[in-house]
C-alpha cells in the first residue's frame, strides 16, 4: 500500500499571529520557500534569503524551533491518545513518536483511553486547556462529541492524526489524516493464507473488547474472505479479563465442531493465541497437525513457544516515525497532514507449517 492522498491539502486556519503565509506575501516568495529557508537555509539562493530575512523581521514571525506555531498560542505538547499504553503492541508506535517529536521543541503528552470512546471524548475535552500542538487520536471511530472537538481544534489551525488506522474510502476532504493500515484488508489476507494452505474450515477469535474495533474490522475482513473462497467460517469472542486466560478457554468451542472440525484459527491478537497454543499443548492436541493458529501483533512471547507462533507483524514503530514526521511538517508548512497508508507483514512458523487434504 502507498501513500497516496484522494483530495488536496488545505491550508490550516491560523491563530492570528504572524504566519508562513505572511512572511512568504511580504517576501514575495512561496510558503515552501520560506519553510526551506527556515530549515535549511543553505538551499536558499542568498538574494532570495534576505527578501525571507527582511520579511521576518518585518512580520514578527519567530521561525526559530518551528515558534511560529508556538506563538499561535499553542503548546510544545503533541497530545496523543492510546487505547492501552501498557500493551506491547502500542509500546513501538509511542516509543518511535516519541523519538520523532526530539530536537523539533515537542514533547508528547501520553494519554490512555482504555479503548472507551467516552473516555477519549473527556480526554479531548480536558485538553482544550493546555492547547496541544497537535492532536492524535487512535483509530477512526469518535462519539459525536470527540468528532465535534476534533474538527474544532482542526479547523482553529492545530493538525489531527488518527493513527493505527487507515480506511480504504477515506477520501472526504473533511475526514481526518489517517497513518496506519486497513484491517478490513488485513483480516482478508490472513483468512486467504490459511486457505491457500489448505484449510477449509476456519475460525476467527475476536476481542472481547466491545470498542476494539479494529480487532472486529479484521473479524470481518477474515469472514468475508474465507467466505468468498468457498470456505466455513466461525466466529467467536474471547471473553474479557486476562487474554492468556481467554485464549485457553476458548479452545473447547475450537474443538466442538463434530461435522466440520475448524483445522485453523485467527486471533484478534497473540496473546489470545498464545493462551490457545499452551492449552493445547497441556491437552496433547498437535499444533498445527489438528489446529493450525495464526496470530496478530508479532509479540516476543509468540516466538518462544514451542511451536512457534505464526502471526501478522503491524507496522508499529513506523506508525510512530511518520506520525510524528507528518505533524512536523504540518506544523512547519501551516498544511493539514497528509494520510498514508502502510503495510502489514505476515511472518509464517511452525503453528501454521502446511498441511494438504483440508
Amino acid at each position: 500500500m502507498s501513500s497516496t492522498p484522494e483530495f488536496s491539502r488545505r491550508p490550516r486556519r491560523g491563530h492570528g499571529r504572524p504566519t508562513l503565509h505572511d512572511v512568504a506575501e511580504a517576501a514575495g516568495v512561496t510558503r515552501i520557500t520560506v519553510s526551506r529557508y527556515i530549515r535549511q537555509p543553505e538551499r536558499v539562493a542568498e538574494a532570495t534569503a534576505a527578501k525571507i530575512r527582511e520579511a521576518i523581521e518585518r512580520t514578527g514571525y519567530v521561525p526559530n524551533q518551528l515558534a511560529g506555531h508556538l506563538a499561535s498560542g499553542a503548546s510544545r505538547l503533541v497530545a496523543a491518545l492510546i487505547p492501552n499504553v501498557g500493551h506491547s503492541i502500542f509500546a513501538e508506535t509511542i516509543q518511535s513518536l516519541t523519538e520523532g517529536l526530539h530536537g523539533s521543541g515537542f514533547e508528547l503528552l501520553l494519554l490512555s483511553t482504555g479503548y472507551s470512546l467516552e473516555r477519549e471524548e473527556a480526554q479531548l475535552r480536558a485538553l482544550t486547556g493546555w492547547a496541544p500542538g497537535a492532536i492524535v487520536v487512535t483509530g477512526r471511530q469518535h462519539t459525536p462529541g470527540a468528532l465535534r472537538m476534533l474538527r474544532e481544534a482542526r479547523d482553529a489551525g492545530t493538525p489531527v492524526v488518527e493513527i493505527w488506522d487507515h480506511h480504504s474510502q477515506n477520501t472526504d476532504p473533511e475526514d481526518f489524516a489517517q497513518i496506519g493500515f486497513d484491517h478490513f484488508q488485513t483480516g482478508r489476507q490472513m483468512a486467504a493464507r490459511l486457505v491457500e494452505l489448505g484449510h477449509r474450515s476456519l475460525a476467527y477469535v475476536d476481542s472481547g473488547v466491545t470498542e476494539d474495533f479494529r480487532a472486529h474490522e479484521r473479524g470481518d475482513g477474515f469472514e468475508a474472505e474465507a467466505r468468498a473462497l468457498g470456505a466455513k467460517v466461525k466466529r467467536l469472542r474471547a471473553n474479557i479479563g486476562d487474554a492468556f486466560d481467554a485464549g485457553r478457554e476458548v479452545l473447547p468451542s475450537l474443538l466442538a465442531e463434530a461435522k466440520s472440525p475448524i483445522t485453523a484459527a485467527a486471533y484478534a491478537n497473540d496473546y489470545l493465541a498464545c493462551g490457545t497454543l499452551m492449552e493445547a499443548h497441556a491437552q496433547g492436541i498437535e499444533v498445527p497437525g489438528r489446529l493450525a493458529l495464526l496470530g496478530f501483533g508479532d509479540f516476543p512471547i509468540g516466538r518462544q513457544l514451542d511451536p512457534s507462533l505464526s502471526t501478522v507483524r503491524p507496522p508499529t514503530a513506523e506508525i510512530g516515525r511518520v506520525t510524528a514526521r507528518a505533524v512536523l511538517e504540518s506544523i512547519a508548512e501551516g498544511q493539514e497532514p497528509l494520510s498514508e497508508a502502510l503495510s502489514c507483514t505476515l511472518i509464517e512458523r511452525m503453528s501454521t507449517s502446511t498441511k494438504t487434504g483440508r
